[in-house]
């Protein structure tokens, strides 16, 4: 995607509003292409300014006409009384760059763009692109958009937008600034929040991001003390860099970030040599990176609304997991939808102590042992609840407590709702609640006390998993992400090349030699061997029989090498071999891994670790994160991948030696800041011996930027 770049010094004037202030608190602004009917796109801007109660200046401008709803229109933007800080351009696309010119012209900081035809629209869009980059970078304009819906803050009434869900009175405001690549999402947003009393600090649509993206525009905002959390949505991974650097600074300043991206469904983004790039699609790339921004991803709609309440109540993630949940409820069968929803998600609700129900009985409560603590209906007194939650949470056993509410949410809110709401502010351990009928009162009532509260059960469990999943962020790894070597033309070496490359980074393999077309080694080989043909247009020599195993001397060398050399010319004539590997054979595997490395064009270095062996994308089995990575992250990959559980010494087998794994994972990601020009490497697969023996990698790739 192309961006502005190298803008001249004096865009920096310190007479000028931030981009923050000028977005989001301007003093003034102007709408250019303002319409005079009531009922078009380009009118509503104006409208809700007025019904908002906006007290900056507010220009219409339409050199055809001399009024704009009832209000004095202006000809150009050189005839305004002032310079605006932020200007909406809502005219036809071929008006868009003379507009921003006389933007320019005039000194104005900020412009967003409604119309489209920037780049998606063939050769005359592309051209039309260039000369609004070219106009934006002479004067220092930094644009939002083009296909910008607009921006607003409810706080002072700024309702820069077409977006017609703004029409609704008394935007409530909330601690959550929303950054959209989707128009229309920041309207269903609000309408859908503004139902169970939430409320927004701020919405821009970021459009096409030709100039400022949706990073940009979140880090802009960091210093307003108003804005608490961050709530994305995502369309595309183009503008990742930006992102991952207002990632690390939100981290900073302990502002949590909710994001939901549309794409779960991509195909695979595969690579043209290595199974990493089969196993990793696009959707695994962006989940890896906002795994590394410490970003709670959902996947359900409603639970991108609700989450940053949860997410601001328990805090920023620390170094060890506080995932310790306690169920209690009035309704045993609605505790049970949202425990079954928790399992799914990966969250195991935690079983209270004989202790717990044991103070639970003190109270005159009879609740039966179990993993939910059910007060039934006759627990749902306000005393009875106020002391049942008093008594969870003070136990240490729990590290956020949800309370499923049964009838009396919507019937008598003033029995278990007003319980827990006034039990909100006390006590360290953290409040969540899902009403089973439709309450929206009550969620209100909860939402006013500071209690994170949940329509469906569905939206409670992906809110409270996509928050358990966070970790904390390393700022080291989210700068490195330089994604030039994607783009370059690659060479993809030999395995003894390939081996030489990652034996530097500490990488182990098998004792090895070469021999030549005649079966002759050069060195006295450890036999049994693996004889490999050696060439780099081979990436998978067992596809064209260029492997032979088992090999116990010399006369069945100089076979093997024969057998090779046929079935390469039988699969492709036109490969020259460069001789052949002769590899000590490894066959006391406990278990074998893949080991894989690769730069995404959008997120950069990744490091992959996988079910290994020939069947390595037939098991999709796998894991992906940023690289590089520390042992700590490593070995929680290793927890991850199924198959690995067999180096646990699965059904009283042999332990494999998974200190050894972890460290070839944090060896292989260590290319990412040792060897830039690396585009892709894979060990597969890497053979796990016993505990105490280590891991030995039998096959390497790599790919490389091509000097030449």
């Amino acid at each position: 995607m192309t961006q502005l770049t190298d803008r001249p010094a004096d865009a920096a004037d310190p007479a000028r509003p931030d981009v923050g202030r000028a977005l989001l608190a301007p003093r003034s602004v102007a709408i250019v292409g303002a319409s005079d009917d009531a009922r078009k796109t380009t009118a509503r801007p104006l409208r809700f300014l007025r019904e908002a109660g906006f007290t900056g200046g507010v220009y219409p401008v339409n050199p055809r006409r001399e009024t704009v709803l009832g209000e004095r229109a202006w000809p150009d933007i050189a005839s305004l009384p002032e310079v605006p800080d932020h200007v909406f351009v809502l005219t036809d696309t071929a008006r868009v760059v003379d507009t921003v010119r006389e933007c320019g012209e005039a000194g104005v900081p900020l412009v967003t763009v409604l119309s489209g035809g920037f780049g998606e629209g063939g050769p005359e869009g592309r051209e039309r692109l260039e000369e609004l980059l070219d106009v934006a970078r002479r004067y220092g304009v930094r644009v939002v958009g083009p296909n910008s819906i607009g921006v607003v803050n409810p706080r002072n009434g700024m309702l820069l937008t077409a977006n017609a869900a703004f029409a609704e009175p008394d935007l409530p405001v909330g601690p959550s600034f929303v950054a959209s690549q989707s128009g229309s999402v920041i309207g269903a947003l609000m309408t859908r929040a503004k139902a169970r009393g939430l409320g927004f600090a701020g919405f821009v649509s970021t459009g096409s991001e030709v100039d400022l993206t949706l990073g940009e525009i979140c880090e802009a905002t960091l210093d307003d003390p108003e804005i608490g959390s961050y709530t994305l949505f995502v369309e595309s991974m183009d503008n990742a860099g930006p992102l991952a650097r207002f990632a690390a600074a939100a981290a900073e300043r302990g502002r949590p970030v909710t994001v939901y991206k549309l794409g779960r469904s991509d195909a695979a983004a595969a690579l043209s040599v290595s199974h990493t790039g089969a196993l990793a699609g696009e959707d695994d790339e962006a989940d890896a990176f906002f795994r590394a921004c410490g970003f709670a991803r959902v996947d359900n709609f409603e639970a991108l609304i609700e989450a940053e309440a949860l997410l601001r109540r328990i805090g920023p993630p620390g170094p060890v997991r506080a995932d310790r949940i306690g169920v209690i409820t009035s309704t045993g069968g609605g505790a049970a939808i949202v425990v079954d929803q928790l399992e799914t998600r990966g969250v195991t609700v935690a079983r209270p102590s004989p202790a717990v129900f044991r103070g639970l009985a003190a109270l005159g409560l009879d609740v039966a042992e179990n993993l939910i603590v059910d007060l039934t209906l006759a627990g749902t007194r306000h005393d009875l609840v106020l002391g049942a939650l008093d008594v969870l949470r003070s136990s240490g056993e729990f590290d956020l407590v949800l309370f499923v509410v049964g009838s009396s949410a919507r019937l008598n809110p003033e029995l278990a709702v007003s319980a827990i709401a006034e039990a909100a502010a006390a006590g360290e351990v953290p409040l969540a609640a899902w009403a089973l009928p439709d309450a929206l009162e009550s969620l209100r009532m909860l939402n006013d006390a500071g209690v994170p509260a949940f329509r469906t059960a569905e939206a409670c469990a992906e809110a409270i998993a996509a928050t358990l999943a966070r970790r904390p962020v390393d700022p080291a790894v989210l700068g490195t992400r330089d994604t030039g070597a994607a783009e370059a033309p690659a060479r993809t070496l030999d395995e003894s090349d390939s081996a030489v490359v990652l034996a530097g980074l500490g990488v182990a393999f098998p004792a090895a030699t070469t021999c030549d077309a005649a079966g002759t080694p050069a060195a006295e080989p450890a036999w049994p061997v693996v004889v490999k043909a050696l060439s780099d247009r081979l990436p998978h020599k067992s596809d064209a029989g260029a492997v032979v195993l088992g090999v116990t001397g010399p006369g069945e060398l100089a076979g093997a090498v024969r057998t090779i050399t046929a079935n390469v010319a039988a699969h492709d004539p036109t490969i020259e071999l460069g001789g052949f590997l002769v590899q000590e054979m490894v066959g006391d595997a406990v278990v074998e891994a893949l080991v894989g490395y690769r730069v995404s064009p959008t997120v950069g270095p990744l490091v992959m670790l996988a079910a290994g062996g020939v069947h390595a994308e037939l098991y999709d089995d796998s894991t992906l994160r940023l690289a590089p990575v520390t042992a700590e992250v490593a070995r929680e990959m290793v927890g991850e991948v199924t198959a690995m559980r067999i180096a646990r010494g699965f059904r009283g087998g042999p332990a494999g030696d998974i200190d050894a794994l972890v460290d070839t994972v944090v060896a292989v990601s260590r290319l990412a800041v040792t060897r830039p020009d690396v585009v892709e490497a894979e060990v597969n697969p890497v053979a796990v011996r016993p505990r105490g023996q280590g891991a030995v990698a039998l096959d390497a790739l790599v790919r490389e930027a091509d000097r030449s």
